[in-house]
C-alpha cells in the first residue's frame, strides 16, 4: 500500500492542475471564509490535504488532520485550534494529551509559534518526536497570586509533530496549585510578545500557526469578473478593491458604499475607514486618517493620546516609504508609541512659540515612521511656555507625503478631524515582468495599467506613462522587446497577508542592484530547451519513473511472496525437528485413546507471552521454561518453553521427554492432574500449553510460610490426599498405566482453591498393562529419589509411592528434603532423619510447629506411619497409590480413637539408610544418571 501511495503523490507532482477557471468557490463556513488553496467543495481546494468540512454550518475542520480553522488565512499560513496538555487538573479529567501528529501531511507548526505553559511552581518543556527537550520554561513560583499566571519561551523550529511535558520544579506545585497546562500557541492573536491573557487553565485549545510546503507557482489564484462597479460617490474603486463579490479579492478588501450627509462615502469594511484613493502599482490605498489634538479649545474631541486604528491580522500597515509622522503647533513636543504602554518610537520637537514672531499655525516638524507598523499613539506634551492661546493648540498625526503643497506645508485646521494617510497592502518590487496572455491579464477601465498574476503572492503591473511609479521598470528599453509599447513600465507586486507582511526585497530569481537601483534577473549559463523537447524530456522521465516504480512494486510484492514461503519452510523444519512426525506417529497408533491434540499458531503465542518476555516467566525447570500468557478469547494460560542443549543425544532425548509428556497428558483426565490444552512445534523450541494454575507449588507454601494464610493440618491433609488420588489415577485408573518418575513438592500447582494439581510429565513412562516395572536411566530429583530405583535402573510404581512419602514427610515437618541450613545432627536426608526420629520415638521433636498445635495427636501419628511405609527401603512392603489414598481418606473420616487402633496393628520394621539419598556413594551404579536439585 505504501508504494501505491507514493505512486498516486508522484503523479500528482508530474501533473498538476493547470485549470484557472471561474468556479463557484466562495465557500463560507459560519463566520470564516475559505480561500484556496483550501476549500469545501472538491473544485475548489487544490489538493485533499487543503480538504476543509464544515461540521454544523458553523465550524470548518481540515479534514486530514482534524483541526478547527480560526481563520486569518494567508499564502503561507493558518491559524487553528490546537489542543492543550494538561496535567492534575479533576474538572478536566486530571490528565490530557494535547499532542497533534502532521507527520503525514503537508502542514507544521511554525517556527513564530511561542510554547507556553500556566500554572505554578513547574518547569514546562517541549520536544520533537520524543526527543530532547528544544525548548521550555520555568512557571512562577505558587503563593504569590501567580498560580494560574504563566511562562513562555521561543521554538525556532518548524515542528511535525511535539511532546509536551511538565514536571514539578518546587515543593509547593503539589496540592491546590498542581493543575498545570502547556501548549504551543500564535503570539500575533494576543499582542506582542505579552502572555496571552485570553488563555487560561480552563482552557482546552488555543490559536496556533500552522504553515505548509511550498506551492507550485502554477496553482489557481483568484480571479475577478469583469462587470464590477468601480465608483462610490466620485472615489474610483480599484482592484484589488470592490463592492460587489467576486469584485474584490479577499474580504480585506471588500468596501462599503454608504451615503453620509457629504454624500455617497466608500469605506474598506475591514478597517472601517474612508478609502479615499488607490495606487494600485505602489501597492498602497489613501484612507482617511484620524489626528490628535491638544489645548485646542474649538475642538470638541481633545485628546493629548488618541490611538489610531489597529491593523493587526489585516493585510494593511502604515507606509514608511509613503508616510511619515508630523506635528503642527509651536511648544509642543511630539511623540509616537506602538501602543500607549510601550515606549516611544519616534518624535519631534515644534518650534517655540516665541522663536519667530511670523510663525504660522500651519508650521510643523516631521519625523519618519517604523516599517510595518499596524498600530499606534500620538501624545502631545508641553515644552515652552505658550505666549498665545491659538498657538498653544497642536495636533499630532501620520500623514500621506503627497498631501504636502509645493512649500512642504500641510494645511490642517482646528477644525478638521482627519488627514491623508497610506496603507500599504502590498509591496512594490522594482523588477521587470511580462503580462501574460489573455483571459490571465486584467485592467483597470481606461486601461491605463494592468495586471497579471504570478503565483498567490506576487503580481505583474504594468502602467503607461502617467501612471508608472518610482518602482516601475521600463522593460521596452531594448528595440521589439515587447509588442505593448503603451504599458511598457512594470514592475512586481508583493501581497502582504494578515499577520504575515511581505519581506522581500526580490523575488526569488532576482538579485538587486545597487547601481540601477532594481532587481535583475540572475542569469544561468543554461538556455532554455524548444518546447517539443521539453516535453519529450518529460515525458521520458515520467515514464521511466513510472516504470521503476512499477518494478520496485514488483521486486517487493516477490520478497514478500518468499519471505512468507521461507515462513513456512522453516516452520515446517522446526515441526518435523520439534518431533511433529514422532507426535503424528503416536497419535495415529491411538494408542491409549489419545485425545485430539490443539495446535497452536506460533504467532499466537508470541502475542500471549508478550514475544516471552522475563516478567511473564511463572517458573523454571529441569525440562524447561513456563511462561503466563494471555489467548486472543482472554483465557489466561500457562506455556511451556522446553530447553534445547547442544550435544545431539540430549538434544534428542530432550525432545523425546517433550512428546512423551504430550502423549501422557493427552490421556489423562483428573480434577487432581494439570491439564494440556495444546501445543505448538512450529518454532525454534517445542511449546506447551497448559491450563493456568494460579496458586504457585507446594512447595512455595510449606516452606515460604504466609502468616495472613497459614497451611493448616486440614488443608495438609486434604492437599495429601489428593495428591494421592492423582497418583492412584495414574497408577491405575488410566487407560494406559503411566509413572509419573518426578513427584515432589514443586512439581504439585494449587489452583484458586488451593487444590493440588500434579504437573511436570516431561520424564513420565506410560507402561503396558502386564508390566511392573520400566528399566531406564536414572532421572529424578535429589531427596524425592528411589534408593531402589537407583541401584537396580528399574523403576516401578512403588518407586513413585517412595517420592509421594516425601511429600507427606515434609507436609508433616515443613523441612527440605536435603538442605544445608539445618542443623548439624539434621543435615543430610530429611528421610533419615525422619525414620531414625520414628525408630527413637522423638517423632513430634521434628514435626512442624503448626502440625503440633493444630493437628490431632491420633491423626498426625497415623499418617505419620503411613509415610514411614511409603519410605520402606524395601519397595515390596511398600504400599500401593490405592492402599496410600484409601488411608489417607480413612484417616480423614474417622475417630480418633479406629486411627489409633487400626494403625498400632500395622507397624514393621524398617531399616535406615544414612546414604539413601546419596547416589553417587553408590559405586554399584554404571549407568547415566540425570538428577535434578530440588
Amino acid at each position: 500500500m505504501g508504494v501505491l501511495r507514493l505512486l498516486f503523490y508522484f503523479t500528482l507532482l508530474v501533473w498538476p492542475s493547470l485549470q484557472e477557471e471561474e468556479g463557484k468557490c466562495d465557500e463560507t463556513c459560519g463566520n470564516v471564509t475559505i480561500p484556496f488553496p483550501f476549500g469545501i467543495k472538491s473544485e475548489c481546494y487544490s489538493d485533499p490535504s487543503f480538504r476543509v468540512t464544515c461540521k454544523n454550518g458553523e465550524k470548518p475542520y481540515i479534514s486530514r488532520i482534524g483541526m478547527e480553522i480560526l481563520g486569518s488565512f494567508t499564502s503561507r499560513d493558518v491559524i487553528v485550534n490546537n489542543p492543550v496538555t494538561y496535567s492534575n487538573c479533576p474538572s478536566k479529567g486530571d490528565n490530557g494529551s494535547g499532542d497533534v501528529d502532521l507527520t503525514d501531511s503537508p502542514f507544521f507548526f511554525s517556527g513564530n509559534n511561542l510554547f507556553g505553559s500556566i500554572g505554578c511552581g513547574h518547569s514546562a518543556t517541549v520536544s520533537s518526536n520524543r526527543t530532547d527537550p528544544i525548548g521550555g520554561c520555568l512557571q512562577p513560583r505558587c503563593g504569590d497570586g501567580t498560580e494560574f499566571q504563566g511562562c513562555y519561551a521561543t521554538v525556532s523550529e518548524n515542528l511535525t509533530s511535539y511532546t509536551a511535558k511538565m514536571i514539578p520544579f518546587t515543593n509547593e506545585s503539589n496540592g491546590r496549585n498542581a493543575c498545570t497546562s502547556a501548549f504551543m500557541f500564535s503570539v500575533g492573536n494576543f499582542g506582542h510578545f505579552s502572555f496571552p491573557r485570553d488563555i487560561n487553565i480552563s482552557s482546552t485549545h488555543v490559536p496556533a500557526i500552522l504553515e505548509w510546503k511550498t506551492f507550485d507557482p502554477k496553482l489557481k489564484v483568484p480571479l475577478r469578473k469583469s462587470d464590477c462597479a468601480e465608483k462610490c460617490g466620485n472615489i474610483d474603486i480599484l482592484y484589488p478593491f470592490g463592492i460587489e463579490d467576486r469584485c474584490y479579492m479577499n474580504d480585506a478588501f471588500r468596501v462599503s458604499c454608504e451615503e453620509t450627509i457629504d454624500g455617497s462615502k466608500p469605506f474598506i469594511s475591514s478597517i472601517n475607514l474612508t478609502l479615499v484613493d488607490v495606487k494600485f502599482s505602489e501597492g498602497r490605498v489613501i484612507i482617511n486618517n484620524s489626528i490628535t489634538y491638544s489645548n485646542c479649545n474649538n475642538h470638541q474631541d481633545d485628546r493629548k493620546k488618541g490611538v489610531s486604528v489597529n491593523l493587526t491580522n489585516t493585510p494593511f500597515y502604515f507606509s514608511d516609504i509613503f508616510n511619515r509622522f508630523g506635528s503642527v503647533g509651536c511648544g509642543n513636543f511630539a511623540t509616537i508609541y506602538h501602543n500607549q504602554t510601550d515606549d516611544p518610537i519616534g518624535g519631534c520637537l515644534q518650534p517655540s512659540c516665541n522663536s519667530n514672531a511670523n510663525l504660522s499655525t500651519n508650521d510643523m516638524c516631521i519625523t519618519s515612521i517604523p516599517p510595518r507598523l499596524d498600530t499606534f499613539a500620538a501624545s502631545l506634551t508641553k515644552k515652552y511656555r505658550s505666549y498665545d492661546g491659538n498657538r498653544s493648540c497642536g495636533s499630532a498625526f501620520v500623514f500621506d507625503m503627497d498631501s504636502l503643497d509645493n512649500d512642504g506645508l500641510l494645511t490642517v485646521p482646528h477644525t478638521k478631524g482627519h488627514v491623508a494617510t497610506s496603507l500599504q497592502w502590498g509591496k512594490p518590487l522594482p523588477a521587470p515582468c511580462k503580462l501574460k496572455d489573455g483571459k490571465k491579464t486584467f485592467c483597470n477601465s481606461e486601461g491605463h495599467y494592468c495586471w497579471s498574476w504570478l503565483s498567490r503572492e506576487l503580481l505583474c503591473v504594468c502602467s503607461d506613462s502617467d501612471y508608472a511609479s518610482a518602482y516601475s521598470v521600463d522593460v521596452c528599453e531594448e528595440p521589439g522587446k515587447c509588442e505593448n509599447s503603451k504599458r511598457r513600465y512594470c514592475n512586481m507586486l508583493c501581497l502582504n497577508a494578515p499577520g504575515n507582511y511581505c519581506s522581500l526585497t526580490c523575488p526569488e530569481g532576482y538579485k538587486y542592484s545597487d547601481e540601477e537601483y532594481r532587481c535583475k534577473l540572475i542569469k544561468t549559463n543554461s538556455s532554455p530547451l524548444p518546447g517539443r523537447t521539453r516535453n519529450l524530456i518529460i515525458i521520458i522521465g515520467c515514464s521511466t519513473s513510472i516504470g521503476t516504480i512499477f518494478a520496485l512494486l514488483c521486486i517487493w510484492r516477490l520478497f514478500k511472496a518468499l519471505e512468507r514461503r521461507n515462513d513456512i519452510k522453516l516452520k515446517q523444519k522446526y515441526f518435523k525437528r520439534n518431533g511433529g512426525l514422532l507426535l503424528q506417529q503416536q497419535l495415529s497408533s491411538n494408542e491409549g485413546n489419545v485425545e485430539k491434540i490443539k495446535l497452536f499458531a506460533s504467532k499466537e503465542l508470541e502475542k500471549a507471552t508478550d514475544y516471552y518476555n522475563e516478567n511473564r516467566i511463572l517458573g523454571r525447570g529441569g525440562q524447561g521454561i513456563v511462561y503466563k500468557g494471555m489467548l486472543t478469547d482472554g483465557s489466561i494460560v500457562a506455556i511451556k518453553r522446553s530447553k534445547l542443549v547442544e550435544k545431539k543425544v540430549l538434544e534428542e532425548m530432550k525432545l523425546e521427554q517433550f512428546i512423551n509428556e504430550v502423549i501422557i497428558l493427552s490421556q489423562i483426565n483428573h480434577r487432581n492432574v494439570v491439564k494440556l490444552l495444546g501445543c505448538c512445534l512450529e518454532t525454534n523450541v517445542p511449546l506447551l500449553v497448559y491450563e493456568f494454575i494460579p496458586n504457585g507449588t507446594l512447595s512455595d507454601l510449606i516452606h515460604k510460610p504466609n502468616e495472613e494464610f497459614p497451611l493448616t493440618w486440614e488443608m495438609r491433609l486434604r492437599i495429601s490426599t489428593e495428591i494421592a488420588n492423582a497418583l492412584f489415577y495414574l497408577h491405575s485408573a488410566a487407560s494406559v498405566p503411566i509413572y509419573h518418575r518426578d513427584i515432589k513438592s514443586s512439581n504439585i500447582l494449587l489452583d484458586d482453591k488451593y487444590r493440588a494439581k500434579v504437573s511436570d510429565f516431561g520424564i513420565s513412562r506410560s507402561v503396558a498393562i502386564e508390566q511392573t516395572h520400566v528399566t531406564t536411566r536414572v532421572h529424578g530429583t535429589l531427596g524425592y529419589l528411589d534408593p531402589e530405583y537407583f541401584r537396580s535402573n528399574q523403576y516401578t510404581e512403588k518407586s513413585d509411592v517412595y517420592s509421594f512419602g516425601v511429600v507427606l514427610v515434609e507436609l508433616l515437618t515443613g523441612q527440605k528434603p536435603i538442605s544445608s541450613s539445618q542443623s548439624e545432627e539434621q543435615r543430610g536426608s530429611l528421610v533419615t532423619f525422619f525414620l531414625h526420629s520414628m525408630k527413637e520415638n522423638s517423632l513430634f521433636d521434628i514435626l512442624d510447629p503448626q502440625v503440633m498445635n493444630e493437628g490431632p495427636r491420633e491423626e498426625v501419628i497415623a499418617v505419620s506411619w503411613l509415610a514411614k511405609r511409603c519410605l520402606n527401603i524395601n519397595r515390596n512392603k511398600r504400599p500401593t497409590m490405592k492402599q496410600v489414598a484409601m488411608e489417607l481418606e480413612r484417616i480423614r473420616t474417622s475417630d480418633e480413637t479406629n486411627v489409633l487402633q487400626e494403625q498400632s496393628d500395622d507397624e514393621e520394621d524398617y531399616e535406615i539408610m544414612d546414604d539413601v539419598t546419596d547416589p553417587w556413594g553408590i559405586s554399584s551404579c554404571s549407568t547415566m544418571v540425570i538428577i535434578d536439585n530440588i
